[in-house]
């Protein structure tokens, strides 16, 4: 009598397991948007176009990473684009208004949005209502507080002068300057772009946490029957993306040394975008830190391609809408052939 081998111990090839990865499709799409903008402009793939196009995929990279990160363990949070905005507000307030250092401000900062994100988690967790609802109800009352506040502060709808703040230099140097490669300037949230999307790869597929948050947005019921820790992974999950938000608000803010109060709305989408087509499922447990990672490239090589090419940026809106439909398509196909190799 011969026995089925055990699926866990069953030999899988190269080829299937390459096909079988979250990030299979946003690689496909990155070489594809690549050679396209490349071919039509000498610009675009020269060391100068490559630093411009990181730029913005280096700050939509790092929300993209943290978000899918939540987007695994199942959740979403519509309030990660404005509060980069009331990170930064807090920042260049506190540094301008009320002479506090930018160390200092920024910590305050942090503080404030590891909050908001811990207040967040346990909303959802505890009242089980859908975190579409509730970080959207998060997102409402940023966007009110951010304008709210900054009237009351300045008169205006903008806080500027950050410049003139102790410790503005190496705070800049540290978050928001740039480093030379080629005799081409990088900027540094590339580096904190690439330690943002690596540590949240280590996590994922070599630590305890990386199987919880999988686990916890697979199926929550059946992890919480192994033991699983749901509600703290998931507050966990929201401060991490808060971290984020602080972060990028930070590193904004540091760069133009003035924030909008209006930074930040909308941008929210773009990160979800970002990490669907790097093979994030909508109904979470599936999905990869370098494939978000990978959909922000493909997004700053087409914010950036299309000026290039002279062509009016409302194609970009256009790209973002075709890009989501075909991601999630090719999803969907990859995660059906993960499942028939599974069984």
């Amino acid at each position: 009598m011969t026995l089925a081998a055990d699926e866990r111990v069953a030999h899988v090839g190269l080829a299937r397991r390459l096909l079988i990865r979250p990030e299979l499709g946003a690689v496909v799409g990155l070489v594809v948007v690549f050679v396209f903008f490349a071919s039509q402009s000498p610009v675009f793939r020269s060391l100068d176009g490559i630093a411009n196009w990181l730029d913005p995929a280096a700050t939509l990279g790092i929300m993209a990473v943290a978000v899918a990160l939540l987007m695994i363990g199942g959740e979403f949070d519509l309030s990660a684009g404005v509060l980069t905005g009331t990170s930064g507000l807090i920042l260049v307030t506190l540094a301008t208004r009320y002479g506090l250092s930018v160390w200092l401000a920024m910590l305050v900062g942090l503080v404030v949005a590891l909050a908001i994100g811990f207040a967040n988690g346990l909303v959802v967790t505890r009242t089980k209502l859908p975190s579409f609802i509730v970080t959207l109800g998060t997102f409402l009352m940023l966007q009110g507080v951010n304008l709210g506040v900054t009237k009351a502060i300045t008169g205006t709808v903008q806080v500027s002068g950050l410049r003139r703040a102790s410790g503005f230099e190496a705070a800049n140097a540290i978050l928001a300057g740039t480093i030379q490669i080629g005799g081409t300037s990088f900027r540094v949230a590339i580096l904190w772009w690439i330690l943002v999307t690596a540590v949240a790869t280590w996590v994922l597929m070599r630590s305890k946490a990386g199987n919880w948050i999988f686990a916890v947005g697979g199926n929550e019921q059946a992890a919480r029957a192994v033991g699983v820790a749901a509600a703290r992974t998931k507050i966990a999950l929201f401060m991490t993306t808060a971290f984020a938000a602080w972060l990028v608000g930070s590193i904004l803010a540091l760069r133009y040394t003035s924030v909008q109060a209006n930074i930040g709305i909308g941008q929210e989408f773009i990160y979800i975008i970002a990490a669907v087509i790097g093979g994030c499922l909508l109904t979470g447990g599936y999905g990869s830190a370098i494939g978000a990672a990978i959909g922000a490239v493909i997004f700053g090589m087409a914010d950036k391609g299309i000026v290039f090419l002279g062509w009016n940026a409302d194609w970009f809106k256009f790209f973002l809408g075709a890009m989501l439909l075909l991601a999630t398509l090719a999803n969907r196909l990859v995660r059906r052939y993960a499942e028939e190799v599974k069984h």
